[in-house]
C-alpha cells in the first residue's frame, strides 16, 4: 500500500494544505479476478481537497470514498464530486462511486449542497452504512471501521489492510490505521493495534486544550495511543494552522519511540 496525503489541516483548509484527505493505492485485480489493476480510495474528503486530489489522480480512476464521520472538514468536497460526475460534459465512464460512511450520510451530503434526500445523490454515489466492527472486503482492500470518541453521533477510526508479495512466494498483511477525529479511547487502540502506519491526528497541545474532554487528542495522546497498540510508525495530522508540528512531535515522543513525521500535503508513505 501507498499513502498519499492530500490535505492534512486541522478542523479547516490552511495556506499549505486542504482538510482531511489521504489517497490510499494498492495493486490487485480487477473484477474479472485475473487482471492485474491498481485500486485507489480516499480517507475522507474534506474541504478544499478535491483540488489537490486532481494533480495526484484523474477522479474516474478512483475506486471509493472512506468518510471517517460528517464534520465538513472530513466530507464536504463530496458535494464537489458530486458535480464532476453529474456534469462532466464527456460524461462519467464508471459506475456509481461508492462512499463509505455514518447511517447518516446521504442525507447529510443532499442537504449540504440543497437537494432533497431523495433521489439526493443516489443516481452518483453508492452510498454504504458503516457497520461498527464489522470489516468490508473492497477490491484488495479489507476496511474495519471502529467506533471512536468525538463530538458527532457517528465517528470512526478505519483500519485498512491490504496483502502483498513478501518475495517469497506467500504474502504479507500491511496494516494503515486512520484515526478520523478522536480523543484518546480504547476503540483507537484496538483499530491501531500492531498498524505498520498510524496516520493519528494531533490536533491539541497539552497545557492549551487540557479543559476541552472527548474531541481531540494531543500529540502526548496520541503518541501513548501509538505506543500501547504497538504500531511500527507514528503520522501525526490534522494540525490546525495554529499549532507548532514541532510541539506536536515533542509531545509525542515523550511516550512513543518508533519512527514519527508530521504528513505533509504532497507527500507519500509506504506502509
Amino acid at each position: 500500500m501507498k499513502l498519499t496525503v492530500i490535505g492534512a489541516s486541522g478542523s479547516f483548509p490552511g495556506p499549505g494544505s486542504p482538510a482531511s484527505c489521504y489517497l490510499v493505492t494498492a495493486q490487485g485485480v480487477a473484477e474479472d479476478g485475473v487482471t492485474p489493476r491498481t485500486w485507489r480510495i480516499l480517507l475522507d474528503l474534506g474541504n478544499g481537497s478535491l483540488g489537490v486530489l486532481q494533480r495526484y489522480v484523474e477522479l474516474e480512476e478512483l475506486d471509493g470514498v472512506l468518510l471517517s464521520h460528517l464534520h465538513p472538514d472530513h466530507c464536504m468536497d463530496l458535494c464537489g464530486m458530486h458535480v464532476a460526475i453529474r456534469w462532466n460534459p464527456e460524461g462519467w465512464h464508471r459506475d456509481r462511486m461508492p462512499v463509505y460512511g455514518p447511517t447518516a450520510t446521504a442525507d447529510r451530503i443532499a442537504e449540504a449542497y440543497g437537494m432533497d434526500p431523495e433521489p439526493g445523490m443516489h443516481e452518483d454515489f453508492d452510498f454504504r452504512v458503516w457497520r461498527p466492527g464489522r470489516t468490508e472486503r473492497f477490491g484488495p482492500f479489507r476496511l474495519t471501521p471502529v467506533p471512536v470518541r468525538h463530538p458527532i453521533d457517528e465517528a470512526y477510526a478505519i483500519r485498512v489492510e491490504a496483502d502483498e508479495p513478501d518475495g517469497e512466494g506467500g504474502t504479507v498483511t500491511r496494516v494503515l490505521t486512520y484515526s478520523g477525529d478522536t480523543d484518546a479511547c480504547e476503540g483507537l487502540v484496538e483499530a491501531a493495534r500492531d498498524a505498520d502506519l498510524f496516520l493519528c491526528e494531533a490536533a491539541f497541545h497539552e497545557g492549551r486544550d487540557d479543559g476541552i474532554d472527548g474531541v481531540h487528542l494531543t500529540g502526548l495522546r496520541a503518541g501513548q495511543t501509538a505506543a500501547q497498540a504497538g504500531a511500527k510508525k507514528l503520522l501525526l495530522t490534522h494540525l490546525p494552522v495554529w499549532n507548532d508540528p514541532q510541539r506536536a512531535v515533542l509531545e509525542a515522543r515523550e511516550a512513543y519511540e518508533g519512527p514519527m513525521a508530521v504528513a505533509v500535503s504532497g507527500l507519500s508513505y509506504g506502509v
